[in-house]
């Protein structure tokens, strides 16, 4: 990514925090979104987005974390099936050009294609 990016992570484990920080430090608008707000303990002390509590599967939560500017949202959390209506609540509903799904089971691999 050599432009500025807004992205919108939902799911603040080992790899959104991971991701969130990278992102950060690179000097992209990062917001992380999580239902536990203790997951965000694992964000660095460089991490400089923000952080948004709630469900994200919810369009209020996704609107507070303006997913309506992001160029790019990351669905990390542990559930390929929330993974998967994520992105396409992104892609379909919000317009984000980027759409990013983590996956555990490869059977799911045809459907993320779309």
């Amino acid at each position: 990514m050599s432009h500025t990016r807004f992205v919108v992570i939902a799911g603040c484990g080992r790899l959104g925090s991971l991701l969130a920080d990278e992102l950060s430090q690179a000097g992209h608008s990062v917001v992380v979104i999580d239902l536990d707000e203790r997951k965000f303990t694992a964000l660095s002390s460089g991490f400089g987005g923000f952080r948004v509590v709630g469900d994200a599967l919810e369009s209020a939560v996704l609107r507070r974390a303006q997913i309506e500017r992001a160029n790019c949202f990351l669905a990390t959390t542990a559930e390929d099936n929330t993974n998967l209506m994520l992105v396409q609540v992104a892609k379909t509903i919000f317009g984000v050009p980027v759409v990013i799904a983590r996956l555990f089971n490869p059977l799911y691999a045809p459907i993320y294609r779309e």
